[in-house]
């Protein structure tokens, strides 16, 4: 095995502060050192960092960003993709803009295309391609579907979870679910299935009144913390949410809603909640509202892309439904409902970041926080021992280089002629 170093230089992020003139060397495709590019020397560094090339004046070095919600992007979707080939092209389009650790969405469709669509998907992260698949529905609800068809939307099944955590080969790490419906609490329910399957629930897609949110969250935390306490694994702590504030109930003050629950269970430790922090689905002042309300450690940034990110406007496709992007929004051709996202999640850093929010917590939502959801503590973050994953960008957050576990990643969009 190869011993060489190699290192970068400029504005270093990690989670805790921004280096100004900073170093990360990387050896055996994993992080060595991360500090002033003035201690290399004294680590035994000092020529490699010396000759390394520096990122573009007032760039930055980030880690590698984990997108735990995604459908698509290159042109393909995951719920489309019926070859190894398709769902590659996502991969690499998302890889080419700084996400070097990527869960593959599906969405709500019959069961035996998402057994199909399961076994295609745990084929890539069997070879480390992706960093693991994310059931959208279809135990969600008709009411806040989205764009999700609601045709193929069924009652909370528990041995269908199996059965599709069984396909998934340990892949399988969250699946979105409507606590208003029957069967998601309980020993025979979904939660119990995907906790003891190495999954975790993640509430979305809901018109549910408070009961049944609080009594889903406080059954999956009870779930949780037994198993930790009786040292059997799990993925993570805390259960999730999809989306906050997209495909569920709005808030009011005589019909609260889930929202309000989704905060209190991210105070108490038990929930982390997904942002599509993207300027489109979320006002950056709310994205703001809710770093300062929860903290970073609360919440993660997503994309939910759709098969047209770093596309151009058109007809595209997601799941079984016809989607229409018209100046970088996708929504169902029929009806208004928006139908993912089109940004990438270094373009939601960006936008959450110039919304008011300080960079180093920005890129720590983006990147330690899906790490964690994905129980994963090789990846997420600058720090020794780490995979090298690292993004030089410019001082506005555009790729110019992406190092994806200590190799190269060619940034040619093969979309452009």
């Amino acid at each position: 095995m190869s011993t060489v170093a190699t290192a970068m230089r400029g504005r270093v992020v990690t989670p805790f502060e921004i280096i100004d003139d900073g170093a990360v060397v990387i050896v055996d495709r994993h992080i060595v050192f991360v500090g002033e590019a003035s201690e290399a020397v004294v680590a035994g560094y000092g020529d490699v960092v010396g000759s390394a090339p520096k990122a573009p004046e007032g760039g930055y070095l980030l880690p590698g960003l984990v997108d735990v919600h995604c459908h698509g992007g290159g042109g393909e979707s995951f719920p489309n993709a019926e070859t190894y080939e398709q769902a590659m092209t996502v991969v690499s389009e998302h890889r080419r803009h700084g996400t070097t650790s990527l869960v593959a969405s599906a969405v709500t469709a019959a069961p035996d295309v998402l057994k199909e669509r399961t076994k295609v998907l745990a084929d890539l992260c069997d070879d480390g391609e992706l960093a693991g698949i994310h059931f959208e529905g279809p135990f969600v609800s008709v009411e806040r579907c989205g764009a999700q068809d609601p045709t193929y939307i069924i009652d909370p099944d528990a041995e269908l979870t199996r059965e599709l955590i069984e396909l998934g080969r340990g892949h399988v790490c969250t699946m979105t679910i409507a606590p208003e419906r029957p069967g998601i609490t309980g020993d025979d329910g979904v939660n119990a299935a995907l906790i003891e399957g190495g999954a975790l629930p993640s509430f979305g897609h809901t018109d549910s009144e408070a009961g049944p949110v609080r009594a889903g969250l406080a059954d999956a935390a009870a779930r949780l913390a037994q198993r930790e306490a009786q040292g059997l694994p799990i993925r993570s702590g805390r259960s999730t949410a999809t989306h906050l504030f997209n495909g569920m109930r709005p808030m009011h003050h005589r019909k609260p809603g889930p929202v309000p629950e989704f905060l209190a269970a991210a105070q108490r430790g038990e929930c982390i909640l997904e942002m599509i922090g993207d300027g489109i689905h979320l006002n950056p002042a709310i994205v703001l509202d809710m770093f300062e309300t929860l903290g970073r450690d609360n919440v993660v940034l997503v994309t939910d892309a759709m098969a047209a990110a770093g596309m151009p406007d058109g007809q595209y496709v997601l799941g079984p439904a016809a989607v229409t992007v018209k100046d970088g929004v996708a929504r169902l051709t029929e009806g208004d409902s928006i139908a993912g996202g089109t940004a990438h999640l270094l373009d939601v850093v960006r936008t959450t970041w110039k919304g008011g929010v300080d960079l180093v917590d920005a890129v720590y939502a983006a990147s330690v926080q899906g790490a964690e959801i994905l129980g994963d503590p090789t990846i997420g973050a600058l720090l020794p021992g780490l995979w090298g994953d690292v993004v030089v960008t410019d001082a506005e957050l555009n790729p110019v280089r992406v190092v994806r576990r200590g190799e190269d990643v060619d940034l040619t969009n093969p979309h452009v002629k």
